[in-house]
C-alpha cells in the first residue's frame, strides 16, 4: 500500500512538474506579449517618442541659418514644411517664417518673435530666449539644402512608421476585406511616395539640350515614339511619346476595343514591342477572340460554335504560333483602382519589360473603396484616376492609352453628330489632364452614307479618327478604313492589311 502511495506521488509530482514548466512558458510568452506592447504603446505615447527617427540639431541649425541669412530660403522652400519638423515649438517658428516669406516680409529674429507674439504662441516656443539661441547654432549656407533633407528624410521615416502600425492594427482587427487593405496600404505609401520632393529634379537648358539632339540623332528618320501601325495616325502624333497620356474615346459601338486590339497586333507582332492591356469591360478569352478574328478573317461568331474547315483550322493554328510568340499581356481585373494599377505595372515593367499600357476602358476603373477614405462624386472619382493615370505614364516614363466613354449629347446633337472634347464623360479633368485626346467617329454607324466633306464620298466601311487636342502637335483628321464583320480597323489606302505591314 506504501509504496502504491510512493508511486501515485510520483506521478503527481511529475505530472505538477510539467504543468510548471508549461506554465512558465506560458509565463514568459505573455511577459514577451507584454513587453511587445509596452514598447508600442510607448511608441506611441506622445509624451516619449525617443525612440522616433529625428534630427533636432539640424531642425535649430537650419531655422538658425534662415534666421541669420534669410536668402537661404529660396533653396529650401520646396522642401521645409512645418509638418516634417519634430518639435512642436520648430513647427510653429517654421510657420511663421514660411509666412512671412509668402508675404515678401522681412525674416529676422524680431520679425519673427513679433509674428509668435501676435498669435500667442512666442512664450510656447521658448521666448526670445529660445530664438537668440538657435541663431547660435550656425550651419555654413551651402549646406542648407543638405541637412533640409535629412529632416524630410527623418519626417517620411516617421511616416512609414505610424502607416505601419496603422496596417498591422488594422490587420490584426479583420474588420476590413482583406483586398480593401490591401489598397488602402498602396493608397498610403502613394501618398507619402509623392511627398517624397527630395531629388533634385532640375535640369539645366543646355543638359535638355543635349539630350535632346542625341535623342533625334538616333531616330534618324523614323518615329521617335511607338509606332501604332496607322501610318497617317503615325505622321501628325511621330508614335506614341513616353510618358504622355493618351484618350481614345467613342460611344459605345463605334470600336474603340476594336481599334486598340488592331493597334496592339501592329506592335507586338510587328515591332516585338511588350504591351500590358488592362481590360476591365472583356475577358481575356473574350479579348484573345476578338485579336484571332481580327488576324484571320473569320468572323467571332463562327469561332465561337468553332464552325470552321479544316483549312481554316490550319489557319488558325498558324495565326495563333504567331501571336502566342507576341509580347502582349493581359490582366482582365474588373474591379481594379488607380492603386492596383501602379502596382501592377511596376511589376510587369520590371518582369516584363513593358513599354506601353492600354486601359480598356477609363470609367470603369474605381478610385479605390475603405472605410478611411471619403465617398467622393463620381467626377471627382473619374478626375483623380485622371490625374494619377497622367502621373504614372511620367513615373515609369511610358505611353499610356486610356478608352473612355462619351456622353450620350452626341447622340441628342442635330446634324453629323460628330464629338467634341465636351463629350468626355463625367470629368472635365480628362481633356485637362490628357497629353492627345482622339475620337473615333463612323457615320455610318448612324445611318448617314456619305462624308460631310462637301464631296459627298461614300462613307461605308470607313472611319475618322479625329485628334481634338494633340498638346505637342497639330490637330487633324485621319481616314481609315473598317470591317464590320471581323470588327477590324486598318490604314486607308486600300482597306486590307496595309497596317499590319
Amino acid at each position: 500500500m506504501k509504496e502504491l502511495l510512493n508511486i501515485n506521488n510520483h506521478k503527481q509530482n511529475k505530472s505538477n512538474k510539467k504543468k510548471d514548466k508549461y506554465n512558465n512558458k506560458k509565463d514568459k510568452y505573455n511577459n514577451n506579449k507584454d513587453k511587445y506592447n509596452n514598447n508600442k504603446d510607448k511608441y506611441n505615447n506622445n509624451n516619449n517618442k525617443e525612440e522616433d527617427p529625428k534630427a533636432l540639431n539640424l531642425e535649430e541649425s537650419v531655422i538658425g541659418g534662415i534666421l541669420i541669412d534669410p536668402n537661404c530660403l529660396e533653396d529650401i522652400i520646396d522642401i521645409i514644411e512645418p509638418e516634417i519638423f519634430y518639435k512642436l515649438k520648430n513647427k510653429e517658428i517654421i510657420k511663421v517664417i514660411i509666412k512671412l516669406y509668402k508675404n515678401s516680409e522681412p525674416i529676422d529674429i524680431y520679425t519673427v518673435s513679433n509674428e509668435l507674439k501676435k498669435r500667442g504662441k512666442l512664450n510656447f516656443v521658448g521666448g526670445d530666449f529660445y530664438l537668440t539661441k538657435l541663431t547660435q547654432n550656425l550651419i555654413y549656407s551651402a549646406n542648407i539644402e543638405y541637412h533640409s533633407k535629412i529632416i524630410k528624410k527623418k519626417f517620411i521615416l516617421r511616416q512609414l512608421i505610424a502607416t505601419s502600425y496603422e496596417i498591422i492594427k488594422l490587420s490584426q482587427e479583420e474588420k476590413s476585406d482583406v483586398l480593401d487593405l490591401l489598397n488602402y496600404a498602396e493608397m498610403k505609401l502613394f501618398k507619402i511616395n509623392n511627398q517624397t520632393n527630395i531629388k533634385d529634379t532640375t535640369k539645366s537648358i543646355n543638359e535638355l539640350i543635349k539630350t535632346t539632339i542625341n535623342n533625334l540623332k538616333h531616330n534618324g528618320k523614323n518615329l521617335n515614339g511607338i509606332p501604332s501601325g496607322f501610318i497617317d495616325l503615325d505622321k501628325i502624333t511621330c508614335g506614341w511619346q513616353n510618358s504622355e497620356l493618351i484618350i481614345l474615346a467613342a460611344r459605345p459601338g463605334m470600336g474603340k476595343t476594336s481599334f486598340a486590339i488592331s493597334m496592339a497586333r501592329n506592335i507586338v507582332v510587328n515591332l516585338k514591342i511588350p504591351i500590358l492591356i488592362f481590360s476591365l469591360e472583356m475577358s481575356a478569352p473574350q479579348l484573345v477572340t476578338r485579336l484571332i478574328s481580327a488576324e484571320t478573317g473569320i468572323t467571332s461568331e463562327r469561332l465561337k460554335s468553332s464552325d470552321l474547315s479544316k483549312l481554316e483550322w490550319q489557319l488558325v493554328n498558324s495565326k495563333m504560333k504567331i501571336l502566342s510568340e507576341s509580347p502582349l499581356y493581359i490582366d482582365d481585373t474588373h474591379y481594379l483602382s488607380i492603386f492596383d494599377l501602379r502596382c501592377k505595372c511596376r511589376r510587369e515593367i520590371y518582369n516584363n519589360k513593358i513599354k506601353l499600357i492600354i486601359i480598356d476602358y477609363l470609367q470603369l476603373m474605381t478610385y479605390g473603396k475603405f472605410e478611411n477614405l471619403p465617398s467622393l462624386p463620381r467626377e471627382q472619382e473619374v478626375s483623380f484616376i485622371s490625374r494619377n493615370l497622367k502621373a504614372i505614364s511620367k513615373e515609369f516614363n511610358l505611353p499610356i492609352i486610356a478608352l473612355s466613354q462619351l456622353s450620350r449629347a452626341v447622340e441628342t446633337r442635330g446634324g453629323r453628330k460628330r464629338p467634341i472634347l465636351s463629350d468626355l464623360r463625367e470629368s472635365g479633368a480628362l481633356e485637362q489632364d490628357a497629353d492627345l485626346v482622339t475620337f473615333i467617329y463612323r457615320p455610318e454607324y448612324y445611318g448617314f452614307t456619305n462624308w460631310d466633306n462637301g464631296d459627298n464620298e461614300p462613307c461605308k466601311g470607313e472611319a475618322e479618327l479625329i485628334i481634338a487636342k494633340n498638346r505637342n502637335g497639330r490637330i487633324d483628321n485621319v481616314r481609315i478604313k473598317f470591317c464590320n464583320e471581323n470588327v477590324k480597323f486598318s490604314n486607308y489606302e486600300d482597306g486590307n492589311d496595309n497596317a499590319e505591314k
